[in-house]
């Protein structure tokens, strides 16, 4: 399993609102929302490696 990092994230009330909104429409956490929206972007933009294993899961 890969580690993890914990930190504080200031973000616009308005926005928080809607990715609560995201995550609960996908069943996930409001953490989980958002590391999933940041992995997907870094994948997107050839930052990071996409998993070919588990890239149709969501």
């Amino acid at each position: 399993m890969k580690s993890k990092k914990a930190f504080a994230l200031r973000i616009e009330a308005d926005i928080f609102r809607e990715v609560e909104k995201l995550a609960k429409e996908e069943f996930r956490s409001t953490n989980g929302q958002i590391e999933w929206m940041l992995s997907k972007q870094l994948k997107e933009s050839g930052r990071l490696p996409v998993d070919d294993d588990k890239e149709g899961l969501n």
